[in-house]
């Protein structure tokens, strides 16, 4: 089983073999691809799921620094910190695979904090680009994705 990405697409597929097992749409980096460190674009190349975070939270759970904040995310929330980089739900914290391309040094995904995350609906526009550096779904796509792969799982992040 393993995951790819299409930034151009803004798609994430579930694959086993050659058999789909999942597809939803995704938001990548605002600032479109890069791997270094304070870019906030989203990394290329071969990751895995490192850790998985977040198991047995509500839906709509605010995470920082990944951990719950005890916040349940809603409108007002929203209203209250517009500005803020909401991580919500679940988080598949990924690592990079390539050393010198998203893995050691200045291009480290895993200590640039790249994650698959929920992300809230207000800000969820499917085909357009808009996060951090992350690749973010809707809250009922990332459950079934998580619930779906487990850790260690391949990624693929193509453009």
């Amino acid at each position: 089983m393993h995951i790819h990405i299409s930034v151009r697409q803004q798609q994430l597929t579930v694959w086993d073999g050659r058999q789909c097992l999942f597809r939803a749409p995704a938001c990548t980096a605002k600032k479109g691809v890069g791997e270094q460190m304070g870019s906030e674009c989203t990394p290329r190349g071969r990751h895995y799921i490192r850790a998985k975070i977040g198991a047995g939270q509500p839906v709509n759970s605010v995470f920082v620094s990944r951990r719950p904040t005890g916040e349940i995310f809603d409108q007002t929330l929203y209203d209250q910190y517009p500005g803020r980089d909401w991580i919500l739900t679940r988080i598949l914290w990924l690592c990079g695979l390539e050393s010198g391309k998203n893995r050691d040094g200045q291009v480290d995904t895993m200590r640039r904090y790249v994650y698959i995350h929920a992300t809230p609906p207000q800000r969820f526009t499917s085909g357009r680009p808009m996060s951090r550096g992350c690749i973010c779904l809707r809250n009922d796509d990332l459950m079934r994705l998580f619930d779906l792969v487990p850790v260690y799982t391949k990624v693929m992040i193509e453009e």
